[in-house]
């Protein structure tokens, strides 16, 4: 049995006229978001942690105060966002790997994606209708910087 092996210069077609580019814009995605994630989670423990009184600082006060301002509310929801599509990426780069079954893969793909879908619509209805001081609740359980 014999095999032809091509020069060493000969040029690959590595993109098929059947195969689509998502894997390629799937792997950008990964180096960048991480790029970008480095950047957004080590400005949250710096503002979180160092900056203020360290981690007995951390209540309900702080949160509520950081989530005051547009910029902190857009923050923590690229940080949200991004950390949740670069891991359901990894998840599913790790499922097409692993399970060899097609219904399998299906419907362990459905479930991520669902999981994914419902974590990142509620963390962002939580960050934009975070309200510390809402009216008509009991003002024994209202923190002390709201208004009564």
């Amino acid at each position: 049995m014999t095999s032809t092996i091509p020069a060493p210069r000969t040029g690959y077609d590595r993109h098929k006229s059947t195969r689509s580019r998502f894997e390629l814009w799937a792997w950008l995605f990964m180096r960048l978001s991480g790029v970008v994630l480095i950047v957004l989670i080590f400005g949250h423990l710096f503002v979180n942690l160092w900056q203020g009184e360290g981690v007995q600082g951390l209540d309900f006060g702080f949160v509520a105060g950081k989530w005051a301002s547009p910029f902190w509310q857009i923050w923590d929801l690229l940080m949200l966002w991004l950390a949740m599509l670069h891991g359901t990426n990894g998840m599913r780069t790790i499922i097409s790997d692993y399970a060899e079954k097609p219904r399998t893969r299906m419907a362990l793909l459905l479930t991520l994606y669902i999981a994914s879908a419902v974590i990142i619509v509620l963390g962002t209805l939580v960050i934009f209708t975070f309200d510390p001081c809402p009216v008509g609740a009991d003002p024994s359980l209202i923190p002390d910087f709201c208004s009564r």
